[in-house]
């Protein structure tokens, strides 16, 4: 029930995510291989919670064959029609015909792969959407021997820029589902606890970044597009505003840092 609920959130706002969402520095390809052992070249990927695709296409650049599962079927459009390639297919039970069309329709409680089949799992922004029992038993069923887990959560690190903390308490004081730094409680989500964690390793850098795409960004994630749209268009032309006295030229420098956390 939840996967599809979110499914629908998502789906709502598939093309600004598309767009907008940062990608993942190249110190997250280099640490993977380093820490997990599983060379990303030949490898076998199930990306769950694949979205539109941008860890996908990264892992694909770094020659990882990559099953792309995700419960959103506009988010899988985005990646099917961005990455070359790459077809859909329905559920699969057995995983039959999953790895030559790379993406599936399924859920991450429930993966659509045979047991022993792929050489590592990856949840990017994703995990913490999934029963983190279930999720993770289900990502060791369908591990080949030797395989791993990783997990990673691009953040803005707010902690380094007061413009940056100071937007994010204004989300937090009119987005009523917002769920982030500004909040005291805000913790990264415990897969740690999850899984035997071979390693967590914070990777900091910058994103330079547009105005109106930082502002797209925005407009991907669950607590807007749970907003009405009226709502959602005002507070966006607020916080527009704001930004625009801090950076006049319209392009925003982005303290941000990946955690990842790996486990077998």
């Amino acid at each position: 029930m939840i996967e599809r609920e979110l499914a629908r959130v998502f789906d709502r706002v598939a093309e600004a995510y598309d767009a907008a969402r940062p990608h993942y520095p190249d110190e997250v390809f280099h640490a993977l291989p380093e820490i997990t052992g599983v060379a990303l070249a030949g490898a076998t990927v199930a990306d769950v919670g694949a979205g539109t695709g941008i860890l996908t296409r990264a892992l694909r650049a770094h020659g990882a064959r990559v099953v792309a599962i995700d419960p959103g079927a506009e988010m899988l459009a985005f990646l099917v029609s961005r990455t070359a390639g790459t077809g859909t297919a329905g559920t699969s039970a057995s995983g039959t015909g999953t790895y030559g069309t790379g993406a599936v329709l399924g859920d991450g409680n429930a993966l659509p792969l045979a047991d022993g089949s792929v050489d590592l799992v990856t949840y990017a922004q994703s995990w913490h959407w999934l029963d983190p029992v279930v999720s993770i038993t289900e990502a060791r069923r369908v591990l080949r021997p030797g395989g791993a887990m990783a997990a990673c959560w691009n953040l803005a690190d707010a902690g380094q820029a007061e413009w940056l903390a100071a937007y994010e308490a204004r989300l937090s004081a009119e987005a009523p589902r917002y769920w982030g730094p500004a909040h005291r409680e805000w913790r990264v989500p415990p897969i740690a606890a999850a899984f035997e964690v071979l390693e967590e390793r914070w990777i900091p850098w910058t994103r330079l970044v547009g105005l109106e795409d930082f502002l797209l960004d925005l407009r991907s994630h669950s607590y807007m597009a749970a907003l009405p749209a009226g709502r959602a268009d005002d507070l966006v032309a607020r916080r527009r505003a704001e930004l625009l006295e801090v950076f006049p030229d319209g392009m925003l420098s982005v303290p941000m840092r990946v955690y990842l956390a790996v486990g077998r």
